[in-house]
């Protein structure tokens, strides 16, 4: 299937149905009243996640897509049908943009997340709503609104932990068919990735990340070279990048020091922030290089580089160093994701919304126990029929009383 992470598409909810005005008639009821419905409402366009599609190439030619429109009121209390509503449903990544406006509408970013992106108008109503004492036959009703129309930019971006970032046969591919159950294409020739590549990869029971293979950059993507760099998108979404150098070109005169420069230039002129990323050297293609040349080449490879970060040395195609690499990864993951979690949770805390009331705690510590006050109530009604007892005995021996002898 063709890889497509961009659309631009239409969407039209329904409009809402007119409301009706009506008088009942019907025999032997006199003055019947107004009987008009409401007009049904209009159908809504709703986007839902799907983790089980990786594209959009659904809405590359269905681009106008519209909903139901909602029947108008009719007489004896007669509603209209609302119209149905329509589910666009797209991959998981996929972001949201109104195209005349640039308004963010929605970053799909879990399964089954849903958003109205065009909501159906209102039915109108029936002329049944504007009876009162002084208005016995009243003429008045009103139209349904009209549903929202829009014109959307769709644009995927693949969620991963990791990216993998290189020349074009840098062995990113090689490496993610390595180190997962991802099979994309690799060949002897530059730019055998045409689209990205996920690869989930595990380094124990349920301690796993997602590894992303994209198209090789190459100097001069920003003005249009090789494929571009639009494919960089896919790499916003990840905690780490792997720079994957090819340590030993085919090509004697290539200087992996300058390619990697290069690669580095025009990741800042696509995204400052994607620039600001953490990102790791991987050294690949360590088994081409003769054992005893191999410290000597790393160390100058590192030194005009000028490279400070976290260095790898690698072999894509025999594994050598592939496990070390992937523990580390899992390792780093592991702490920015529980160092994540915690800012979110403070954040939540620190925001007003979240906070517990303090009336409605102290509301609910105040309340007695329903044992407590179900004994207290049974108190009180004890109490009131003893009292009611005494009171009714001091009135009988009131009564029983002798009257008292005058003389």
């Amino acid at each position: 299937m063709k890889f497509i992470d961009e659309a631009k598409i239409e969407v039209i909810a329904g409009d809402g149905g007119n409301g009706s005005a009506s008088m009942r008639r019907e025999k032997f009821v006199p003055f019947g009243g107004p009987d008009g419905g409401d007009g049904g409402r209009g159908g809504s366009v709703i986007v839902i996640a799907d983790r089980n599609i990786n594209t959009l190439i659904d809405y590359r030619y269905a681009r106008k897509h519209v909903a139901r429109d909602g029947e108008g009121g009719r007489g004896a209390d007669c509603y209209g049908k609302g119209g149905d509503d329509i589910v666009l449903r797209m991959p998981v990544g996929t972001i949201i943009t109104d195209l005349e406006t640039g308004e963010l509408i929605a970053d799909m970013t879990e399964h089954e997340q849903s958003i109205i992106v065009a909501e159906g108008g209102q039915g109108g109503l029936g002329n049944l709503h504007f009876k009162s004492s002084t208005n016995r036959a009243p003429r008045q009703k009103t139209e349904g609104k009209p549903g929202v129309r829009r014109m959307l930019r769709l644009e995927l971006k693949v969620i991963a932990d990791v990216g993998l970032l290189g020349m074009p046969n840098a062995g990113k591919s090689t490496f993610i068919s390595s180190v997962s159950n991802a099979r994309p294409k690799i060949a002897d020739y530059p730019f055998t990735t045409l689209a990205p590549n996920l690869g989930v990869v595990r380094v124990g029971p349920s301690r796993s990340f997602v590894i992303a293979d994209i198209p090789g950059l190459i100097e001069g993507a920003a003005e249009g070279a090789g494929l571009g760099h639009q494919f960089l998108r896919h790499l916003q979404r990840t905690g780490v990048l792997l720079h994957l150098v090819d340590l030993a070109p085919f090509d004697e005169a290539v200087d992996p020091v300058a390619e990697a420069r290069a690669i580095v230039g025009e990741l800042r002129k696509y995204d400052e922030a994607l620039y600001e990323k953490p990102r790791w050297l991987v050294l690949n293609k360590i088994d081409m290089v003769p054992e005893d040349e191999r410290v000597k080449r790393v160390a100058d490879f590192v030194k005009r580089y000028k490279w400070k970060g976290p260095v790898f040395e690698i072999s894509a195609l025999t594994g050598h160093g592939c496990e070390k690499l992937c523990y580390a990864i899992y390792d780093y993951l592991a702490k920015f994701g529980a160092a994540g979690r915690a800012a979110e949770a403070e954040d939540l805390a620190a925001d007003p919304r979240f906070r517990e009331l303090p009336v409605a705690k102290n509301a609910a510590e105040s309340m007695p126990a329903a044992s407590d006050a179900h004994d207290e109530i049974e108190g009180r009604e004890v109490g009131k029929k003893e009292v009611g007892k005494k009171g009714e005995q001091g009135t009988k021996s009131k009564k029983s009383e002798p009257a008292s002898d005058p003389s």
